[in-house]
């Protein structure tokens, strides 16, 4: 596995926090708290634990845990206690709003951390947040990172996610045993709150390739074409992309199974917008495709995976993509 690819600190860097010593993180000393196993975290956690660290869990629904209970995690009963019983405490939830609660409540994991203590948030979530939590945290002599990943499903299981990293480059840099045993590309990006700019890039990029590669598809079927001959020839080419390769056959398939929820990309490309909208840029691809996923959503498909555009698309056309089978092509 590849070692971090760590780039230099840009101008949003901040100056690190001398009274706070770099931790040493080892497999089976370092204590790991993790808040958050769903589609992404119970693999990220389940990597670090095999990696040999031991892990105190916590999610808001205790069964979708027994898993990684099962292969000895512990659990606590809140955020706060998740921390209380860590050196270094990661967290991947949903929203914003989640991420406040899980990391700034009165009972989230910054009350309950100790001097010394690391928080990541790896949630795709505010720029601004990460700011906030990073000076709401140095204030305690506890340190912050935010490293919001892509990948997906697949990506988080196979250990090979695209981690993007905001924090203090010596911290970042400290925490490459974790980091390792999650991702391949491992880019630190600047100060707090980078990694979640970068993400935002991460996303507008995917938010406009998901309609060329949902609207190719369908083009495809209409004229009568095999789609999965198709991908053969064009998927290799100028054309291909990640999505195409990866969520290309699912879509061919009818599997709309979540790798990442419809609802939670609606949420991320409101961010980018609103960042945008702050800086003065118009983005009008950006901006069909949240209109886009808001109809995706709104035809009952907000907890599928963000290839279920697809259907929404076939659906303008009169298409009924998940019985095209057995119709015929149409063409």
């Amino acid at each position: 596995m590849r070692g971090p690819n760590f780039g230099s600190i840009n101008r949003l860097s901040f100056a690190i926090n001398q009274d706070m010593p770099l931790p040493t993180i080892v497999p089976g000393k370092t204590r790991i708290g993790w808040i958050g196993t769903g589609v992404m975290g119970s693999s990220m956690v389940g990597h670090l634990m095999s990696a040999g660290f031991a892990a105190t869990i916590y999610n808001r629904r205790k069964e979708k845990a027994e898993p990684l209970l099962a292969k000895g995690a512990q659990w606590a009963l809140s955020p706060k206690a998740v921390a209380e019983n860590s050196d270094v405490v990661f967290a991947i939830v949903g929203f914003p709003s989640d991420v406040r609660q899980v990391m700034l409540a009165s009972d989230g994991a910054l009350a309950g951390s100790k001097p010394g203590n690391v928080l990541v948030d790896m949630t795709t979530s505010e720029p601004s947040l990460a700011v906030e939590i990073y000076n709401a945290a140095k204030s305690k002599n506890v340190s912050s990172v935010d490293a919001p990943v892509s990948g997906g499903d697949v990506g988080a299981k196979e250990a090979r996610l695209s981690i993007m990293i905001g924090g203090d480059k010596d911290l970042v840099e400290a925490l490459a045993p974790c980091w390792n045993a999650m991702g391949k590309t491992i880019v630190h990006q600047g100060g707090p709150g980078a990694g979640q700019h970068t993400k935002m890039v991460n996303q507008i990029l995917i938010a406009t390739n998901m309609i060329g590669v949902c609207e190719a598809l369908l083009y495809g079927y209409r004229s009568g074409l095999d789609l999965p001959t198709v991908l053969k020839s064009v998927g290799s080419g100028a054309a291909g992309s990640w999505s195409l390769s990866n969520l290309g056959p699912r879509i061919m398939d009818n599997n709309f199974d979540p790798g990442f929820f419809v609802e939670h990309f609606i949420k991320d490309m409101g961010i980018a917008l609103d960042e945008a909208r702050r800086m003065g840029l118009s983005l009008p691809g950006l901006a069909l495709s949240h209109q886009l996923y808001l109809a995706v959503k709104a035809q009952g498909h907000g907890r599928d995976g963000t290839h279920a555009l697809e259907l929404a698309l076939a659906r303008l056309s009169g298409i009924d993509w998940r019985n095209r089978k057995q119709h015929g092509n149409q063409g």
